[in-house]
């Protein structure tokens, strides 16, 4: 444990950092400011984590010790235990910051847009469930059923570090609504993961490599249907990077969350970069197809979900698509 949290480097940093907060030029640069408080912040969090680890063990092993001892109770600490000993692993750079996630489905037409529109709803299960707040940013219907693609701002602790690992491709096993013959179909979609870098990004777009178009409000139809061409889409053209946003009623606020969006995706793109020109390797985008999927959710001619990079699973798969996906995420964690 100590080797993991470092503990009196991060004492040492933390002595640093409080003497740059008592300097009474400090917030003439507001940013660098920021960016010291945030950093005392994270790092006052990971102590009283270690604190509580080392409290939780203690307490239970004497607990341990003892004949008639509440079993309920060692149950208790041992949860916390395991909680905690999750939040350890939630040490990356931005594992701490909100989120957006998006989910697009893939070849297949309406099938596959229905299997995108499943996870959406096993994500905002999960959401509610674990207290993470959502909002939807932008959502694309399709033309039968389903969606074509949808965007979601997640805010909650941990949020980026929770759901990173679910970026990838998802693929659904069923016999299909759609086919009279009652057929087994393979449907996939794809799920991309980007954290809100909040002050970190330092990204110049010029006006010459965005394409912008304005476009009418998509959904169910009523009286809550925008009329007006307030829906926005940013493409950069160098990357081909694509992002959409229909949710406010004025066209000049989605064209700023659009902005943000895509600053957020091409600063991620430059970490990722980053990391990879580090690590000397180069890094593939998986297709969205067979071969590619990190989790498979089989509902014929068996019940199975299996991860295919933890290789944990179970045989509920209605279970894990009303929103039941925190052993997953945790198993992958643990990696």
């Amino acid at each position: 444990m100590g080797g993991l949290f470092d503990v009196e480097n991060l004492k040492k940093e933390r002595e640093s950092l409080e003497s740059e907060t008592k300097k009474s030029n400090i917030w003439d640069d507001v940013k660098y400011a920021e960016k010291i408080f945030q950093q005392l912040k994270r790092i006052n969090k990971t102590i009283k984590l270690y604190d509580d680890l080392l409290d939780s063990i203690s307490i239970l092993k004497e607990l341990l010790e003892i004949e008639d001892v509440d079993k309920n109770e060692i149950m208790r600490l041992e949860e916390e235990i395991r909680e905690l000993e999750i939040s350890t692993l939630l040490n990356g750079e931005y594992d701490g910051n909100n989120c957006y996630l998006e989910i697009h489905p893939g070849a297949g037409g309406t099938e596959s847009c229905d299997w995108a529109q499943m996870l959406f709803r096993m994500y905002q299960r999960f959401f509610d469930k674990n207290n993470y707040k959502y909002k939807i940013i932008d959502i694309q219907y399709g033309e039968e059923a389903g969606i074509k693609s949808v965007t979601l701002y997640i805010e909650g602790d941990y949020a980026y570090g929770y759901l990173k690992n679910e970026a990838g491709v998802h693929r659904l096993v069923r016999i299909s609504p759609f086919d009279s013959n009652k057929r087994r179909h393979t449907s996939f979609a794809s799920v991309s993961v980007t954290p809100e870098f909040n002050n970190d990004i330092n990204i110049v777009l010029k006006d010459e490599d965005l394409k912008i178009d304005v476009y009418h409000s998509s959904g169910a139809g009523g009286q809550s249907v925008n009329t007006s061409n307030s829906a926005v889409r940013i493409t950069h053209l160098p990357t081909k990077t694509v992002v959409t946003c229909q949710t406010e009623r004025s066209q000049l606020r989605n064209k700023e969350i659009a902005m943000q969006i895509l600053k957020n995706k091409l600063y991620q793109q430059k970490v990722l970069e980053q990391e990879k020109e580090k690590m000397n390797i180069v890094g593939n985008v998986s297709n969205i197809d067979f071969g590619s999927q990190i989790r498979s959710y089989i509902l014929e001619p068996y019940k199975l979900v299996k991860d295919h990079r933890s290789k944990y699973e179970v045989s509920d798969p209605y279970k894990v698509l009303d929103g039941d996906i925190m052993e997953f995420i945790e198993s992958v964690l643990k990696l």
